[in-house]
Parts: structure tokens; sequence; C-alpha cells
């Protein structure tokens, strides 16, 4: 029986990752009715707005369903309450230290997932008690390592350290990447950017529209200095890269960067002034697709892959 099937209490072990202005109840459940494991983005989200999406998606689905939380986020205490008062069973922590609410969490019986971009921190986060990792590559949207590993190479190097199961993360949108991921030594996969051109995600159609339209070198990690993202390239991408360009330190990025930026461009859908943060699959994305259609397809073609190598060691 696969690891993370068995953990999560799901059919397919895919999980869609919980992205900030895309991953609501209406996506999460999707994903989750579909057989895998959907994700409520709390990045994006006031504590309120958490708590009507955990309720909504318990009405959405009886399925196993999970929150994402950054770390980084000043309101973290806040949001960790209403996962523990809603009695969230999964949580998927990223972007800060997991020795800090892991405990926390295990305690009150829900099993815990952190993010990780080097098998330093794999190590890390197993110490701290976590269930799982995501080893998430280099190809990811979002925050990214700043170390650039492939998940290639950053798969096996942390299947090669933990002893815990290994979700592999970051170019992963089809089957037969996930086969690869599988071949790797991953127990299952973690998918964001399939699933955000997907009717049920919350981000705004621009925006849908402008992934599905990315090719090959469209986007590019940026802003190093500060927390790194993987952005399409745009006004405020090039307004980046030439200020990085030019030797701009961490105050001055901030600045550029302001509030709300990345809510403008993936929310509101300002296509040249806001943060768009997806990953490199993009330009493998050809088409918006019903969220449960997307499991399915991944999966049947995952299968189809698996029979196709003549092996059942998946």
């Amino acid at each position: 029986m696969n690891p993370i099937n068995t953990l999560f209490g799901i059919q397919y072990p895919i999980v869609q990752a919980g992205m900030v202005w895309a991953s609501g109840w209406r996506l999460a459940s999707a994903v989750s009715n579909a057989g895998g494991l959907g994700l409520i983005g709390a990045g994006s989200m006031y504590p309120d707005v958490l708590k009507h999406h955990i309720q909504r998606c318990k009405e959405a689905t009886n399925k196993p369903f999970g929150v994402n939380v950054p770390l980084l986020y000043p309101d973290i205490d806040q949001l960790i309450n209403i996962i523990l008062e809603e009695k969230v069973q999964v949580v998927f922590t990223s972007a800060g230290n997991p020795k800090t609410w892991t405990p926390v969490l295990k305690a009150a019986g829900v099993k815990v997932v952190h993010v990780v971009s080097s098998s330093a921190f794999a190590l890390k986060s197993e110490a701290a008690g976590v269930d799982a990792v995501v080893a998430e590559g280099f190809e990811a949207g979002g925050h990214n390592g700043r170390e650039e590993t492939t998940t290639m190479v950053l798969v096996p190097a942390v299947c090669e350290k933990v002893k815990i199961p290994v979700i592999a993360a970051g170019g992963i949108g089809s089957g037969r990447a996930m086969a690869a991921a599988f071949a790797l030594g991953a127990s299952a996969v973690q998918i964001g950017s399939r699933f955000v051109a997907t009717p049920e995600a919350s981000s705004h159609i621009n925006f849908k529209q402008a992934v599905v339209n990315a090719k090959e070198g469209d986007t590019m990690l940026s802003l190093k200095k500060l927390t790194p993202v993987r952005l399409i390239k745009n006004h405020f991408y090039e307004a980046v890269r030439t200020a990085e360009d030019k030797g701009a330190d961490i105050n001055a990025l901030q600045t550029l960067l302001g509030r709300a930026r990345a809510k403008a461009g993936m929310f509101e859908g300002n296509m040249e002034e806001g943060e768009l943060e997806i990953g490199q699959v993009s330009a493998l994305i050809h088409e918006i697709m019903p969220a449960g259609e997307v499991v399915k397809q991944i999966w049947t073609e995952f299968e189809a892959v698996r029979r196709q190598l003549g092996t059942n060691h998946f």
C-alpha cells in the first residue's frame, strides 16, 4: 500500500498544492472528491477567511483535505488556532522552521508535512517530527529554494537522507512526470500550476489564461534577496530584474514589491503590475480543465506509463 495513501486516507497519491490566491475551498474539495488530497492555501487568507473556507470545504466533501500554512506570515498563531478549532486533520507547512508548530499540531492529532528545498532541511523536518516532507525543486512556482536544486536532483537526495515518505514537487503536471518522480523514490506528488488552470481555482481568469499561454522561458526565479519566487515575465518582473541588476538591497526590493502585489496579479487580474507566481511546467499546460478531470488524466497517464515500462514497482 502506498504510504501517502495510507497516511491521509486518499485514493491517489496526488496532492494539490495550497497556493495563494488560487487554492480556496472549491479547488480543495474538487481535488479531494476526485480521490486526491486537496489543500486550502492559507497564505492569502485572514483567520476569519480561512475559517470560512474550512467550513465550506467540509460541506463540499466528506473526503480528507488539508490546509497549507506558510510559516512566515504574521498571523500564524491565529491561523493555527483556527485549524485546531476546526479540527483539520492534515496541515502542510512551508517557508519557516517546522520545529515551531509541528509539536503543537501533532499533539492535536494532526498529520504534518513540511515543504523543503534541500536534504538538510528535510533532515531537520524529520527531526521535528513531521509525518512526511515535500521535496520541492527549482522548477516550482511560488516561493522557492535559494539553492536552485532541480526536482530531478532534489528528490533522490532527500529520499536518500530521510526515512519518512517523500512527496515530489516542482515541474510536475502530468502522469509522465509523476512516474518520473516515483522512479526517483517519491511516494506521491504535489502539483500546483496544473491546478491553477482549472475553473475551481479562485485565481483570476486573466492569470489562468496567462498560465495557458506561457511558453518555455516565460518564468524566472526572482527576488532571491527577499524570498525567492518564480514569476511570469511582465512589467513588474522587469522592474525587479532591473533593480536587482543595479544592486538593489532588501529594503529597495521590499519597497518595489509593496503590498498586495500578488493579489493584484493572481486574484485581481492585473497582468502587468501584478506578481504572477507560477511554475516552469506552465509551458506544458494548454487548457483550462476541471480539477477532477486533471486528477483523472494524471492518474490514467501514470498507470499507462507504468504499464509501458512493464513494472509494478511504483
